[in-house]
């Protein structure tokens, strides 16, 4: 465990979170359709992970208030990426899924992504690869606790 009270453990949390920041505002620009918000996106890739859900389920895991995921939602809507159907056991609620449409568009931007990322990791040499490629479940278990 990290001792935040120890110079070395507190420079290298610090260096985690301003990297994993930069990197992460980087990859955002690195959008198939510009059209969408990275709000947008997010309920997608949502949907991606997690399947079908109401749009209370996914203002829960978006972190935003239900009017705002209801809003998402109808843009969404709008442009063809997700549908609203009937909730199979509450007839007041509706449940989202996403579109083949949608599904296409995330998988052009995470091959986009990806490639760009590739581009990026050309450029360290063997011993930095590994550590990252070592690193990768690690910073998956942080973003996801």
């Amino acid at each position: 465990m990290a001792d935040l009270n120890h110079g070395d453990d507190a420079a290298a949390v610090n260096a985690l979170r301003s990297s994993v920041m930069r990197l992460s505002r980087r990859l955002k620009h690195q959008r198939v359709d510009e059209s969408l918000s990275p709000t947008e996106m997010s309920v997608l890739g949502t949907l991606a992970r997690c399947g079908s859900a109401t749009p209370g389920e996914l203002a829960r895991k978006e972190h935003v208030q239900p009017p705002s995921m209801t809003r998402i939602v109808a843009l969404l809507e709008s442009k063809g990426l997700v549908s609203l159907e009937p909730h199979p056991e509450d007839r007041r609620q509706k449940v989202v899924t996403q579109t083949e449409r949608a599904e296409a568009m995330l998988e052009e931007s995470r091959r986009k992504r990806n490639a760009w990322l590739a581009g990026l990791v050309e450029g360290l040499d063997e011993d930095e690869w590994a550590t990252l490629r070592a690193a990768a479940p690690v910073l998956e278990k942080l973003a996801h606790l």
